[in-house]
């Protein structure tokens, strides 16, 4: 079985692998850390390349399975691990929407956010992948609105976990604006306890790179 195989979780915080981090409290399966200091250059050591060619944090490596990119091990991770019951079965209606909003984040919401964080002009909106930030700001207030009180319904989900983590993004770096939608699902996020306990084991992490 999978969830047989040993599993080492790259990390660095704060980063991407947050949202990992998150997502594997809120398994609850045993796991090892490996922490990666990005700005020593310890993402661009051969032995990291090995797994991740881009030298890029998060990434997995579960049995002989590397899986890189947030979204996708968030994915792999809640397949691999039902009984958590983070995902829709693959015969479940709901799976189609499930991918969709976990995707929107890193296909959608992710660029979005970097655009207007770095003031960029899109052009034509044809060209991005969020066509044009009023129309992106639009959808996502209403995935969130829709949120009762999860993405997905009354359960919790991968897609709170990783569209969920981006939204906080949003909001504590005032790329989003401030929203009583916004604030409220977020609210709810820092009240999980698998997230209080993620944050609490990556403070020692982010306190060091906040002081250097």
């Amino acid at each position: 079985m999978i969830t047989d195989r040993k599993l080492t979780f790259y990390h660095a915080a704060p980063s991407r692998g947050n949202t990992v981090h998150w997502m594997l409290q809120e398994l609850g399966i045993d796991f090892d850390v490996k922490m990666i200091d990005i700005r020593k250059g310890e993402g661009q050591k051969p032995q990291f390349l090995a797994i991740n060619p881009l030298g890029k944090i998060p990434a997995i490596v579960h049995g002989d399975t590397v899986v890189t990119e947030a979204a996708a091990i968030c994915c792999y991770l809640a397949d691999s691990f039902p009984e958590a019951g983070l995902a829709p079965a693959l015969d479940d209606p709901k799976r189609g929407a499930y991918l969709r909003w976990l995707f929107f984040s890193p296909s959608t919401v992710e660029p979005a956010l970097v655009d207007h964080a770095m003031g960029r002009e899109t052009g034509d909106r044809s060209m991005v992948s969020y066509g044009d930030w009023d129309s992106f700001l639009s959808v996502l207030l209403d995935v969130i609105v829709k949120a009762d009180p999860w993405i997905m319904g009354t359960d919790f989900s991968t897609v709170d976990v990783v569209l969920g983590g981006a939204v906080r993004y949003g909001r504590m770096f005032d790329l989003l604006p401030q929203n009583p939608v916004f604030d409220d699902y977020i609210a709810r996020i820092n009240a999980r306890p698998a997230y209080l306990r993620m944050q609490e084991i990556d403070a020692p992490y982010v306190a060091a790179v906040m002081s250097a």
